[in-house]
């Protein structure tokens, strides 16, 4: 039997030991999925010894970014975002476990928002520094959209949310939540942006997917803007996953 899994911190909120399971059992493919919840990275070494049947593992915060040193390889689109969350095991010389880094995120997010870009979609606001932000930098750029990051506090790179002015948000008709801001259960929190100047012309996308329709979204509807939750994308990655581990 084969072993995929998911190494992450905590795992509660995880949909892809659910998804895999119920996909390996209609598709009655002979593997199972398990959660590797570890409290730190160190102990990723530990999983790989305990778990020589592995043939492929999701990686989610708080170890997309830290994982990394402790690959053979990664692809270039992970090594472009300096994140990885998705790994593949395969023998290498002399039968040693030869692991490689890839990120599907940037798959599954190009997918799900390249339909609903125009041509006055040209600059992006992208909500959030972390992992994800970055994948979502990178999908932007590979598809002509820049993008300027927004964070809580100053840092090199990014402006802050008190420095979004009405020429801002007419400039950025793009608005990306990458944030944990508004997921359930804190469903009455949304991104601290100035609602009252989105537009038609808007179009704001939240990688999170529950609820289906965050705070964040429902303030940009109001105004008229284009919405989408994050949920195509988690599936489009999901998908993705599974073809780089048959690969």
């Amino acid at each position: 039997m084969q072993k995929y899994g998911l190494i992450g911190y905590p795992l509660s909120h995880s949909f892809s030991k659910a998804y895999f399971n119920q996909k390996f059992e209609i598709e009655k493919i002979d593997a199972e999925y398990v959660n590797f919840e570890i409290p730190n990275i160190k102990e990723f070494k530990n999983v790989i010894k305990e778990n020589p049947d592995l043939c492929g593992l999701n990686v989610t915060l708080p170890y997309k970014t830290q994982i990394i040193p402790l690959l053979d390889d990664i692809d270039e689109d992970a090594r472009l975002i300096g994140a990885v969350n998705v790994i593949k095991f395969s023998k290498g010389f002399f039968g040693k476990t030869k692991l490689k880094g890839y990120n599907s995120d940037i798959i599954g997010f190009k997918k799900s928002i390249e339909p609903l870009l125009n041509d006055t979609h040209r600059k992006a606001l992208i909500l959030g520094t972390g992992g994800a932000s970055k994948a979502v930098f990178q999908g932007l750029k590979q598809m002509g959209v820049g993008a300027t990051f927004v964070s809580r506090k100053p840092q090199d790179f990014c402006i802050t949310y008190n420095e979004i002015t009405p020429k801002t948000m007419e400039k950025y008709t793009v608005i990306i939540n990458t944030t944990p801001v508004g997921m359930f259960p804190n469903i009455n929190e949304c991104p601290d942006i100035p609602y009252d100047l989105v537009t038609p012309n808007h179009l704001l996308y939240d990688l999170l997917y529950n609820p289906d329709e965050t705070l964040f979204m429902k303030k940009g509807k109001e105004q008229g803007a284009v919405v989408k939750n994050g949920l195509e994308m988690l599936l489009v990655q999901a998908f993705a996953a599974w073809e780089i581990w048959q690969k």
